[in-house]
């Protein structure tokens, strides 16, 4: 039976810095943060000796899967602090010098975070719930929790650690104490070179999320549109601060205007959609940042440039979002850290998974004349040529040469409209595109690959704007 340590964040914050001098906060946190509050807690119960064999047992364990949501940083701006008195130095307030501190945190989806260790037989499941029970806070003293063990055959698998505990680990705490200083960080996890497998995914799994505030919502269809709008209304923000340009990683573009080589930010839209009775309502928006870049809200040029774009409405600061595009767009938006709207939460897009559909049809790469009824074996002809052309979108995002694809104007998400309208529908029914995609021709997709792929899955020419986005389809579901 797995073992799994539950760490609650009563206050819905985790205060935690990468290191000693970082600007970014530590989340989820890792299993040396845990341990080392893990040995505090064993200390002040007394150093029991059943105790001391359980936290050794627990240091000898490979490490956990760590379960935990996505959290968007809280900006951390330099906050100037008096340094502990010496003895030549006077106590007087005036005299006392002043020394930079840095407070990151991170503000999570879910407050609860899991670590699994899935071979735990014979584990001292009481003496470490013991123990876990009187830990105050992981990190920083103001990040509150409440620990407890449990063996629990919990069925999802986390993320991999970053740094492990190892043999020999509390007696180096127990080192560190008595001389009075500050103990080495964990251990890094590298694998063997022959066994890495380098991260191609264009995109990162740090979405940035914002909600529809007020009845007023936006078809699906319109979506695309809207994404861009969003991009260039952060971009915009940039030069409302002291002047400066987007730079190349937001804007898509170098210095000198041409489009750039390296993947930049993107926007998707957020749908009640792959849910049974889900009717493609919009809810809200994400900013997607490149792969490399983590939580948006730690880099401070960009909070500046958010922070821009923010007006007063009643009690709240919210996101204004129009274009000319669209005359009757006018929506207001509410930066969302938590919600209890699972089609907002983010983490349904990174889910692993083999098969993946389209949520909004993609933009194939290039033009492929539709089937003509006179010319025979030309439809079979198109479908290869379509579905070639999608195998190459996947490849563009870094993701496999998928095993199967199948190109079809309907998604198998449910609430997805379709990538194309019927003939005799009227036009505004279609999707609605930015200029450079309206020559192009759109499709639903069903993805397969050999083995689970990670999200987010953005494929095609659009996946910028929000086109080509995939969800995971559930094991349950029908081929």
């Amino acid at each position: 039976m797995p073992l799994v340590l539950e760490i609650e964040h009563l206050l819905g914050v985790a205060f935690a810095a990468q290191e000693p001098d970082s600007g970014s906060p530590d989340w989820p946190p890792q299993p040396d943060r845990v341990f080392s509050a893990l040995v505090a807690a064993w200390a002040a119960r007394g150093e029991r000796t059943d105790e001391r064999e359980a936290l050794e047992w627990l240091e000898q364990q490979a490490p956990p899967d760590i379960a935990a949501s996505p959290a968007a940083a809280r900006p951390a701006p330099s906050s100037f602090v008096p340094p502990n008195d010496k003895l030549q130095v006077s106590a007087n307030p005036a005299w006392r010098t002043r020394q930079p501190r840095r407070f990151p945190a991170a503000l999570p989806l879910d407050p609860v975070v899991r670590m699994v260790w899935r071979e735990a037989e014979g584990a001292p499941v009481e003496a470490l719930d013991h123990i876990a029970r009187d830990v105050a806070y992981v990190g920083h003293s103001a990040s509150l929790t409440r620990c407890r063990f449990v063996e629990d055959d919990w069925p999802a698998h986390g993320r991999a650690a970053r740094r492990r505990v190892y043999k020999g680990r509390l007696s180096e705490l127990e080192a560190a104490y008595q001389a009075k200083r500050r103990p080495s960080p964990g251990e890094a996890i590298r694998p063997p070179p022959s066994i890495v497998e380098p991260s191609l995914n264009a995109f990162s799994s740090d979405w940035l999320t914002f909600e529809i505030v007020g009845e007023r919502t936006l078809d699906l269809r319109a979506a695309p549109l809207a994404c861009k709008a969003l991009i260039k209304a952060v971009m915009c923000g940039y030069g409302a601060g002291d002047g400066a340009p987007a730079p190349e990683w937001v804007s898509g573009h170098r210095p000198d205007g041409t489009p750039s080589p390296a993947p930049h930010l993107a926007a998707a839209p957020l749908a009640f959609a792959g849910y049974p009775h889900a009717d493609g309502r919009l809810l809200g928006f994400a900013l997607v940042p490149p792969q490399g870049r983590g939580d948006l809200l730690a880099d401070a040029d960009f909070a500046n440039a958010l922070t821009q774009r923010l007006q007063k409405v009643g009690d709240e600061r919210l996101f204004r979002l129009w274009c000319k595009e669209l005359p009757n767009l006018d929506l207001q938006l509410r930066l969302t850290l938590e919600t209890e709207r699972a089609s907002l939460n983010p983490a349904r897009y990174m889910r692993p998974s083999r098969r993946w559909a389209t949520v909004t049809p993609l933009v194939l790469d290039r033009h492929v004349a539709p089937p003509r009824a006179e010319l025979k074996g030309y439809g079979d002809r198109y479908r290869h040529e379509t579905e070639d052309l999608i195998r190459r979108a996947c490849a563009n995002v870094g993701l496999p040469e998928p095993s199967r694809v199948m190109a079809a104007k309907h998604s198998a998400a449910t609430g997805a409209p379709p990538a194309y309208p019927s003939g005799n529908a009227p036009r505004w029914t279609a999707w609605r595109t930015p200029e450079a995609f309206k020559s192009r021709r759109l499709s639903h997709a069903i993805l397969q690959f050999d083995a689970p792929q990670a999200g987010p899955v953005m494929i095609g020419a659009g996946r910028f704007c929000g086109l080509g986005l995939c969800l995971p389809l559930d094991r349950e579901q029908k081929e």
